[in-house]
């Protein structure tokens, strides 16, 4: 699905445009005679400011520096019109027919936008259908198409994503030039051609989960055990104050003054912050820490586990010969006095919290600290663009790190499959921490680092792009390759980084076409030139 057949779009009009647009629109046509200025990303080593920033405006000298969010406005696509369409979110569980367009090589998720340029008959029958529907209008149904590694036969995605056309134009040629963005997940249940030639599908639009957050109950100070001992007890009011001698509860009169209920929580409480001492901050991932603390369990319920070690050294004999019930063993007195036991009143360890889990294992589970941990990661090793602003929807959070994320469209595809935000999250955190090196999906020859990464667009290292034949490309930009040779000469026309000429690339060991090669139309450009590589074509490699 290779296109090389490039050609010159028509003539860009201003009368259906917006004076934002007409202005940015203006500064591309200005870049033959302006100079650039664009900083180039690199290492992650080096600091945040500094790395990935392009700023938009006028220099001192009167030289223009580059505005990344010209690339996001897809102007090699031409005149395309405002649909004025926002459709309201379908609910979820719902079940509707859509016209389908299947690309290969690209994975579209909520919220991100897709450029199209619609030739084929099938395709062109398929927007027509959409833009008349009475269900869901201006609505198309995007799945990635595949070929399956075992059989080659060339199949879809069970997991698509409703795409709402933002923006519509048709030539003269019958073609059509869209603008998409992307809304909800749906499952392709079943698929047909209708009599026009248009592919459909019935769908089932997925209900997304609500976000996970750790529950006030498991890590706050509520429903302490004496509301629950209301009914049962006096309620006797004692100071926590350590200089009121007259009610500090000893050690030896502490456990005779707890209910039966609140003799095996303290218990639990004490033994788990014996174990609790092993999750120390030299356990860096959460998944060790669960590991070392599911090895402390036993077959035995989990309040039989945590108090037996305490029921055993209950039972054991002193030095005196004498059962050690009513005395609490050495570790036991151990931990009191750690916690301070002895010094608190009785009324002060009813107010403890009473979830059995630790608060770090309903962390590894909260979608915000999750979206936190994210955003962070992201701005380590990504840098741009800052996703601070979405901490508190981890939702579209999720969705935007996976639709912009460098790698291959085979590892987004999984990631548009995971149900819930929270897993999401927590495999989006593993890849920003463990993808390193990207390979030639054909020959699995190495060709370029994680270091190597640059960001020429406000949407981030990967967008998806169209080509005159109608292909998308989903394209990962990068400061330099290995193993990747340039053919054919520069070309201006229909480039999607204004200011560039794009060659061809192709891999030097397999002839694969790995992507394009970008040059610089002026001398003082910065950079000179930069690579962009299709997600498609390549394979990750962690570290």
């Amino acid at each position: 699905m290779n296109n090389r057949s490039w050609i010159e779009t028509n003539p860009m009009g201003n009368d259906s445009i917006s004076e934002s647009e007409r202005l940015q629109i203006e500064q591309i046509m200005e870049l033959e005679f302006e100079e650039l200025e664009v900083e180039e990303v690199e290492d992650e080593e080096s600091s945040d400011d500094e790395h990935r920033r392009v700023s938009a405006g006028a220099s001192a000298s009167g030289e223009y520096t580059y505005d990344t969010s010209l690339v996001t406005l897809h102007s090699y696509l031409g005149v395309i019109e405002d649909t004025h369409s926002r459709l309201a979110f379908l609910d979820g569980g719902a079940v509707l027919t859509l016209p389908l367009y299947y690309l290969e090589g690209v994975v579209l998720f909520p919220e991100a936008t897709l450029p199209l340029r619609v030739v084929i008959p099938n395709f062109i029958a398929c927007v027509e259908r959409a833009m008349g529907q009475a269900d869901a209008r201006y609505t198309i149904g995007v799945v990635r198409v595949y070929k399956d590694p075992n059989s080659g036969r060339v199949k879809l995605s069970a997991i698509g994503t409703t795409a709402e056309i933002r923006q519509y134009g048709k030539l003269e040629d019958g073609s059509i030039n869209i603008v998409a963005r992307g809304q909800q997940r749906f499952r392709l249940k079943r698929r047909w051609v209708d009599v026009e030639g248009s592919l459909c599908g019935e769908v089932h639009i997925i209900q997304e989960d609500v976000p996970l957050r750790t529950p006030r109950e498991a890590v706050g100070k509520l429903a302490p055990l004496r509301n629950s001992q209301a009914n049962s007890m006096p309620s006797t009011h004692h100071s926590c104050e350590e200089g009121n001698d007259s009610d500090v509860m000893s050690e030896g009169s502490f456990e005779n003054e707890l209910s039966a209920t609140e003799r095996r929580l303290h218990h639990y409480a004490l033994v788990s912050s014996n174990s609790s001492e092993v999750y120390d901050e030299s356990i860096s991932s959460d998944d060790e820490r669960s590991e070392r603390f599911y090895e402390c369990q036993s077959e035995r319920s989990p309040l039989d586990n945590h108090t037996r070690p305490v029921r055993l050294g209950l039972n054991k004999h002193n030095d005196d010969g004498n059962p050690g019930v009513g005395k609490m063993p050495f570790s036991y007195m151990q931990h009191s006095k750690k916690a301070g036991w002895g010094k608190h009143s009785i009324a002060s360890f009813r107010d403890v919290p009473r979830a059995f889990w630790p608060s770090w294992v309903y962390s590894m589970y909260d979608s915000y600290v999750l979206a936190r941990k994210a955003a962070d990661r992201w701005k380590q090793v990504v840098k741009s663009p800052n996703l601070d602003s979405l901490v508190m929807k981890p939702d579209l959070l999720s969705f935007h790190i996976a639709s912009r994320i460098p790698i291959s469209d085979i590892a987004r595809q999984e990631l548009l499959e995971i149900d819930g935000t929270t897993y999401r999250l927590r495999k989006e955190i593993e890849l920003l921490e463990s993808f390193d090196k990207m390979r030639c999906k054909t020959c699995q020859t190495l060709i370029a680092k994680r270091s190597n990464m640059l960001v020429m667009s406000s949407d981030g290292p990967l967008g998806a792009f169209a080509n005159p034949g109608g292909y998308v490309h989903e394209v990962i930009t990068l400061t330099r390759t290995d193993g990747i040779a340039v053919t054919g000469p520069p070309v201006k026309e229909y480039s999607w980084f204004p200011g560039y000429a794009w060659s061809v690339a192709e891999c030097i060991m397999c002839g694969s076409q790995m992507g394009w090669y970008f040059s610089a139309t002026k001398r003082k450009m910065r950079p000179q030139a930069f690579w962009g590589l299709r997600s498609s074509q390549v394979v990750d490699e962690k570290l």
